[in-house]
């Protein structure tokens, strides 16, 4: 049986990657039937992430930005200040989804962003993630569990691009990455995208409803120190 009930969206501002990492894999584990499903919304401090499955050439350059083996889909990837990062912590057997629903969803999220700012944005079958003709505005890596998605999308706004030039993004050489604000020549502010990209996401899970929740989720109240606040 699918359900429509409401989700529960925080925005919580910015947290270092492992602290999250932590909690919506705790969160993924424990959830129950019933706990209701959850949006993260956060900006990282520099890291690069790995895929479960990376591989180590696709690192080109070390520098002083940390490098965190994870366990979501896909291959290297940077974020950082600037970049929307969306955690989607969603009971997709309870909404009648299956993966490729929530992939696609994400990806219809974000093209539907952009073209609210008349931007002309696709999705590539052979390499998950949101394209401005080719350039990659949007990466994307999931893990499912228990019948229940976490890890997200990361939707370039307003950011530093280089520590791109560090890696191949996602496993991809020479692959341009961008953002808005290189797209639309002028600067963007990652809290003006926010409710836009959350209103969009809702309505391809199914028209599901959602509120805001002010604090934290249960999962990072013990880490409470390391969360910020987005300006």
């Amino acid at each position: 049986m699918t359900t429509t009930a409401p989700i529960r969206v925080f925005e919580l501002g910015v947290v270092p990657y492992e602290t999250t990492w932590r909690a919506m894999k705790a969160f993924t584990d424990e959830r129950t039937e019933d706990d209701p499903d959850e949006l993260w919304i956060v900006e990282h401090p520099p890291v690069f992430t790995q895929g479960q499955a990376g591989k180590a050439e696709h690192v080109l350059k070390t520098s002083d930005i940390p490098i965190v083996q994870t366990d979501r889909g896909g291959q290297v990837t940077y974020h950082g200040p600037g970049q929307l990062v969306i955690y989607p912590l969603i009971n997709l057997r309870r909404r009648g989804l299956g993966v490729r629903d929530m992939v696609s969803a994400l990806e219809n999220t974000i093209i539907d962003s952009l073209s609210d700012h008349g931007l002309d944005a696709h999705a590539r079958p052979d390499a998950p993630g949101v394209y401005v003709e080719a350039r990659k505005i949007a990466s994307l890596g999931l893990r499912v569990r228990k019948g229940a998605s976490y890890h997200g999308v990361a939707y370039n706004v307003s950011m530093d691009l280089s520590p791109f030039g560090y890696i191949n993004p996602c496993g991809y050489a020479g692959l341009a990455m961008t953002d808005l604000s290189t797209e639309l020549a002028t600067c963007m502010d990652p809290a003006h995208e926010r409710e836009r990209v959350v209103a969009h996401l809702t309505r391809h899970l199914n028209h599901a409803a959602w509120f805001k929740e002010s604090g934290l989720p249960a999962s990072l109240a013990d880490t409470s120190s390391d969360v910020g606040s987005l300006k």
